[in-house]
């Protein structure tokens, strides 16, 4: 006799389960070990009985040789991780083990355990003494800090480390969705989702597109008539101001020339070493070069040379 085992997905909505979930839950007596199932109103109210039984793995192998029953998996990953394989050692010292078959009732689509994050980051606002005090002007120095680390990260080739410290930059993202009064991560994922879908029409509508530069030039057409729509004017309109320098002039100076400002601009832009800073920058655009990059690969090799001087 088999031991069908039905799982589900705690970040799908109880009650939507497959067909071979519903048949599996109507082809014997279920058990469950939780009392507090997710899915045991949506199953009573189908007419499907549900026994909530103490968690025995030798007793439901057992019973499973005599006669078909059926599992209704916790819906914690860990605890029916556990179990199940308590279920199998207990099959297996049985004189003729039962056939065990695993039906997903649910399952987790791609991103799903983005709302985890979400459901972790609403208890700790609500539970956590620290979480629960900060403001979007507290969090400013994580963000900034976490976007670092994952620029340090990209520079030193350590992929390996790149999930862990884009998963810390997004813990940012829904921290500062949560503390938000007028909107939260549905808002913020919506708000993206329109914008790239507006932005992309070679994919997402019927204009065609046959290379980057067609698509780069589209991009500049929509992002122009969207600051039209919204009263700004100039192409400079949205560049943030607080960015590092270097990387401050790189962007005023590729949206200018996008706009097609004349270059005579930015030549002689301001005195001293500012002007010859932002001559500099200018001649590293137009070498194809990221100054900010440059100038970071050239610290990093003076942190180099003098660590090797003090060791020697």
């Amino acid at each position: 006799m088999p031991l069908t085992v039905v799982t589900t997905s705690p970040r799908v909505p109880p009650g939507l389960l497959s067909h071979q979930a519903w048949q599996a839950l109507r082809s014997g007596p279920v058990l469950t070990g939780s009392a507090a199932h997710p899915q045991l109103p949506y199953l009573a109210e189908a007419g499907v009985a549900v026994e909530v039984v103490e968690p025995d793995p030798r007793g439901l192998a057992a019973r499973a040789v005599g006669e078909s029953v059926v599992w209704l998996a916790s819906a914690s990953e860990k605890e029916d991780e556990e179990f199940m394989r308590a279920v199998g050692h207990a099959a297996i010292a049985l004189e003729e083990p039962p056939l065990i078959e695993v039906v997903p009732g649910s399952y987790d689509l791609p991103g799903a355990r983005v709302l985890d994050l979400v459901a972790v980051m609403d208890r700790l606002r609500t539970e956590c003494p620290w979480d629960r005090k900060q403001t979007h002007e507290s969090l400013v120095p994580y963000l900034l800090e976490e976007a670092y680390e994952v620029l340090e990260t990209i520079e030193h080739g350590d992929y390996p480390a790149l999930r862990e410290e884009l998963g810390d930059l997004l813990l940012q993202v829904v921290f500062h969705a949560r503390v938000a009064a007028d909107f939260d991560m549905d808002d913020v994922a919506a708000g993206i989702v329109e914008k790239l879908v507006r932005r992309h029409p070679h994919v997402f509508g019927s204009v065609r597109a046959e290379s980057a530069d067609e698509v780069s030039d589209n991009w500049d057409a929509i992002k122009a008539a969207e600051r039209a729509a919204k009263g700004r004017e100039s192409a400079l309109d949205g560049v943030p101001m607080g960015q590092p320098a270097l990387s401050l002039a790189a962007q005023l100076l590729r949206r200018a020339e996008r706009a097609g400002a004349p270059d005579a601009l930015a030549a002689a832009v301001g005195q001293g070493v500012a002007r010859e800073l932002f001559d500099l920058v200018r001649r590293a655009a137009e070498a194809g070069l990221d100054a900010e990059a440059e100038l970071r690969a050239a610290a990093r090799a003076y942190r180099d040379r003098v660590r090797a001087w003090e060791s020697a």
